[in-house]
């Protein structure tokens, strides 16, 4: 149990302490045993209960738990705090130690620290030649006052820390595979307005590179595209055909209708050019609407689908087609559709997550389709992960993905800002799906709002400004039955070329009850009024 310090050490603790953390037969382990000794040494000498630290990841905006004494679950959970946020990311972005005597909600982000009853932290940032590579804390179970001096030797057992981290970084073998493998993982998922993102990724005991991975992305015509996915192998090998596969499929994405087409495409590409390779994926492309989302499976695991209405299930009905890698068939890969309700959440993942030592995979997909339940998606990871993987290192890589669609906001208004491009549209398009419904909108009225509004866009995009471009705002209002919308642009209106133009404005006054179109020194300004169909007929 953790003693009551003295304000002073002796001059005998102090030199005991420095040896513990200089000792020459450190410099004999390798990297991740030296600092996992470092740690128990830290602990021994402190007489905390824990001792953690958390390394900044590859885009320097969070802090990943990388090695702890005393409370490996942060490890084993994946654990990550943003930069600047709660008592770990204070002490990354002020780089100056930091003492915490009430462990709970309102201090910590990781709920883990005091679900685990922690009572006082105290950090100190890890530093190499002025970098921030991360932070190194340690905790206790019951109040403790840390003096000057125990802080002091904390900040030498960081920068001693930090040594070894440095090494890790700067060993050429290590630092290719390490960039490599940060970057097949997508540093930021994408903001939806609808929809909340998700993730873990949590490597294998040895820490070595494997074939894990999933991503996130938007298309031009405004659909969200999902992908999970696990190439057979490990090492460097098996995180060069991952790296592969996954641009492979965001570049047949952009020219396929549906998913089952972009994973045939995949499964010729990789027996043709990576004849040996296997991989299995899940593949989804959602609606722009948010209401429906297409989903193929090749070989992969069936997702999670829980609704508000505390049902949570396996997708166990939906078609499974062959792996990605395996032997030409004739039978053709297929899609499901899924209605997606607001309030439900969709939850992928890798078989690392269920398959584990001593428990039948029947039991992991049991106690996974338990734990999945409708809310913040972080939150969602969070519980899957203390449930699943607990205080036990996993076996095989992990990776998790999950996505809810957030009940709609009563927002009578939006308001947009885009670059005067012709891509901009399909964003104009995809936010006027999610946000006219809300707002009472039938789908004639949507179709004819986005008609209506795409043209307004269109013509400032191809009126108002030259090379040197422009942006163009949009506020749409909800009143009374009707929606206004405005569309605005700084630039010198230009008058169109060649003949039969002007069918947009003639479009806009056929689809809406009301037009107005302002040229002047401060640009153009176009004014729309529609009535919905709901207040026509009632």
């Amino acid at each position: 149990m953790p003693r009551a310090v003295d304000t002073t050490d002796s001059a005998e603790d102090r030199l005991r302490r420095i040896e513990a953390i200089t000792d020459s037969t450190l410099a004999h382990l390798g990297v991740e045993d030296a600092l996992q000794e470092l740690l128990d040494r830290i602990r021994d000498n402190l007489e905390v209960d824990t001792a953690t630290a958390l390394l900044l990841d590859s885009a320097k905006q969070h802090l990943v738990a990388t090695a702890s004494s005393g409370i490996e679950e942060e490890v084993h959970q994946g654990v990550r705090v943003r930069v600047g946020e709660g008592f770990a990311g204070r002490i990354a972005a002020e780089r100056e130690p930091y003492v915490i005597n009430e462990v709970s909600s309102s201090t910590v982000v990781n709920p883990l620290l005091w679900r685990k009853g922690l009572r006082t932290l105290v950090g100190v940032p890890l530093l190499a030649e002025g970098e921030l590579l991360g932070i190194l804390h340690v905790g206790t179970f019951r109040e403790r006052e840390f003096n000057d001096a125990e802080i002091d030797w904390l900040r030498l057992a960081a920068d001693r820390i930090s040594v070894s981290v440095r090494s890790q970084l700067t060993t050429t073998e290590r630092n290719a595979a390490t960039t490599l493998q940060r970057s097949l993982l997508p540093t930021e998922l994408p903001r939806v307005p609808g929809l909340d993102f998700g993730s873990r990724y949590v490597p294998g005991e040895r820490l070595d590179i494997s074939g894990d991975w999933y991503d996130v992305f938007t298309l031009p015509s405004g659909r969200l595209c999902m992908a999970i996915g696990d190439v057979v192998g490990r090492g460097l090998p098996a995180a060069m055909i991952m790296s592969r596969i996954r641009t492979a499929v965001r570049a047949y994405a952009l020219d396929c209708d549906g998913p089952a087409e972009v994973l045939t495409k995949i499964d010729r590409h990789l027996r043709h050019f990576e004849p040996e390779s296997m991989a299995t994926i899940a593949f989804a492309m959602w609606e722009p609407s948010l209401d429906q989302v297409h989903l193929s499976l090749a070989g992969h695991l069936a997702p999670v689908l829980a609704t508000g209405h505390g049902d949570s299930r396996l997708l166990t009905d939906l078609p499974v087609d062959a792996p990605i890698g395996v032997s030409s068939s004739t039978r053709p890969r297929r899609t499901a559709t899924l209605d997606i309700g607001h309030g439900t959440a969709l939850f992928f993942y890798t078989d690392g997550l269920v398959e584990r030592r001593g428990r039948p995979i029947e039991d992991g997909l049991r106690l996974l389709r338990e734990t999945v339940r409708p809310g913040p998606a972080e939150v969602v990871c969070a519980e899957v992960m203390s449930a699943l993987v607990g205080s036990e290192a996993a076996r095989d890589d992990i990776a998790v993905l999950a996505v809810c669609r957030q009940e709609p906001e009563s927002n009578s208004s939006l308001e947009l800002e885009i670059d005067a491009v012709p891509e901009s549209l399909a964003e104009v398009r995809s936010e006027l799906r999610r946000w006219l419904p809300s707002v009472g909108a039938s789908e004639d009225d949507v179709a004819d709002l986005l008609i209506a509004v795409g043209e307004a866009v269109a013509n400032s995009v191809e009126h108002a400004y030259g090379p040197q471009g422009g942006t163009v705002t949009l506020r749409l209002e909800a009143g009374d039955g009707a929606v206004e919308v405005t569309v605005r642009d700084t630039g010198t209106w230009r008058e169109a070329r060649g003949k039969h133009r002007g069918r947009g404005t003639q479009l806009m006054r056929q689809l809406c009850d009301e037009l107005t179109v302002d040229h002047g020194e401060q640009g153009t300004r176009v004014w729309l009024r529609k009535l919905l169909s709901k207040s026509e007929t009632a």
